[in-house]
């Protein structure tokens, strides 16, 4: 096994702060909630939430959010993520693989844009306005 330099060291002290920023909720106005019950990581969960880390520091991204929650109680659509953002409705997500995840990243947080064929949960239509 390769020793570790100083420097290695302080990369990976970066990288390990980087991810946990992303669980402090100071100054962020995005929630990005994955469900990480037995049935959803069984389903592929951790693969979803790596994908959605992964987009969000992409994008330079650091007003949003990730953190974990149990089970939904949509076993039938898992991985499902709930996205609350300012001005926009809360929606969850089904069926979420990683492509999903960047979708979600672009088109929904980015763009402000829902993406119709995953919404497994809406709501109803009188509480959504066209802006």
């Amino acid at each position: 096994m390769a020793k570790l330099t100083l420097e290695d060291l302080r990369k990976m002290r970066e990288e390990k702060q980087k991810a946990m920023d992303m669980r402090d909720s100071a100054n962020k106005n995005i929630q990005v909630i994955v469900g990480m019950g037995t049935c959803g990581i069984a389903a592929g969960a951790k693969d979803a939430f790596s994908a959605l880390i992964d987009a969000i520091n992409e994008k330079g991204l650091t007003n949003v959010l990730i953190r974990q929650t149990g089970c939904m109680g949509l076993c039938h659509s898992e991985p499902t993520v709930e996205v609350i953002m300012p001005e926009m409705p809360a929606i969850i997500y089904g069926n979420v693989d990683a492509a999903t995840a960047k979708e979600i990243v672009e088109k929904h947080i980015v763009g402000h844009q829902l993406i119709d064929n995953k919404i497994c949960d809406r709501p109803s239509i009188d509480i959504i306005t066209n802006g």
